[in-house]
C-alpha cells in the first residue's frame, strides 16, 4: 500500500493519498488550505490516478481545496451530512473571529459531486475498503476512515482532529463538545487493536498502544471504563 501525505497551509493540516500501489487509482483524504499544489505533485510522482474526496470534517483548514481538486480530476466528495455546511459557510463552522479573517482569501462552496457518510459504513474505493465511523466531539459531523489490516500490513487509522499524538482535537468552535469527543475516543478508538497505524489531521504519525499508553485523554476514557487513574490533559490541536 502506498500513503503519501504532506502537511499543508497556514495550520499546517495533513493531506494524505491512499493507493494500492504507485501507478494506481487513489484516494485523496482531508485537501486542505494550500493543499492542490501538494495533491498535484503527489499525482505526478507517484503516477496516481484520483477517483474520490473524503472528508474527516468540514473545517476550512481540511476543505479549502475541495473544489478545485474535484473539479480538475471531475472525482466525488465524501462527507458526513452534519458538517456539509461548513463547505459553504465556513464563517458558522468557525464564529465570526476567526471565519471573518478567511473569507477574503478563500474561496468556498460545494464541488460538483457531494456524497453523503454514514457510520458503519464501508467505501469501496480505489481497489481499498475504508470503513467510516462517526467521531463527533470536535464538529458534530467528524469521522474517521480505517483501512484493514492485511498479510503483514498493520491496520491504518485516519483519525481526523479526533486523535493526535498525546492530544485530541479541540472543542471550543461551534458544533464541539467535550463530553462528546471523550465519547468517540471511548466507542471509536479504544476498541482498535494497539499495532494501528494513526494518521492524523495535524502532527506526526502514531499508534493506538502509544496512545493508549501516554495519550491524557485516551488514558481518561480508558481508566473510565476499565479502572482509576490520573493524567494531565496536554493542549489541544486543530482549527
Amino acid at each position: 500500500m502506498l500513503i503519501a501525505g504532506f502537511p499543508a497551509g497556514a495550520w499546517g493540516t495533513n493531506c494524505y493519498l491512499v493507493a494500492p500501489a504507485a501507478g494506481e487509482e487513489c484516494v485523496i483524504i482531508d485537501p486542505g488550505h494550500q493543499a492542490a499544489q501538494g495533491v498535484e505533485e503527489a499525482l505526478r510522482k507517484h503516477r496516481l490516478k484520483p477517483v474520490a474526496v473524503v472528508l474527516t470534517h468540514g473545517h476550512i483548514d481540511h476543505v479549502a481545496s475541495v473544489v478545485p481538486v474535484c473539479g480538475a480530476h471531475d472525482v466525488p466528495a465524501w462527507i458526513h451530512p452534519a458538517d456539509r455546511y461548513m463547505m459553504s459557510d465556513p464563517e458558522k463552522a468557525l464564529g465570526r473571529s476567526i471565519g471573518a479573517q478567511l473569507l477574503g482569501e478563500l474561496t468556498v462552496g460545494e464541488p460538483d459531486d457531494v456524497k453523503e457518510l454514514t457510520d458503519g459504513s464501508t467505501l469501496d474505493l480505489a481497489g481499498l475498503e475504508f470503513t467510516v465511523a462517526h467521531a463527533p466531539g470536535h464538529t458534530k459531523g467528524s469521522v474517521t476512515f480505517r483501512l484493514p489490516e492485511t498479510n503483514d500490513i498493520p491496520s491504518v487509522f485516519f483519525s481526523g482532529d479526533l486523535l493526535f499524538a498525546g492530544s485530541i482535537g479541540r472543542t471550543d468552535l461551534p458544533g464541539g463538545d467535550h463530553a462528546e469527543i471523550l465519547e468517540s475516543l471511548a466507542r471509536v478508538c479504544l476498541p482498535l487493536d494497539d499495532s494501528t497505524v494513526v494518521l492524523s489531521g495535524h502532527g506526526p504519525q502514531t499508534s493506538i498502544g502509544r496512545e493508549r499508553a501516554t495519550n491524557p485523554y485516551l488514558r481518561e476514557v480508558a481508566q473510565a471504563q476499565y479502572g482509576p487513574g490520573t493524567g494531565t490533559p496536554a493542549p489541544r490541536r486543530g482549527m
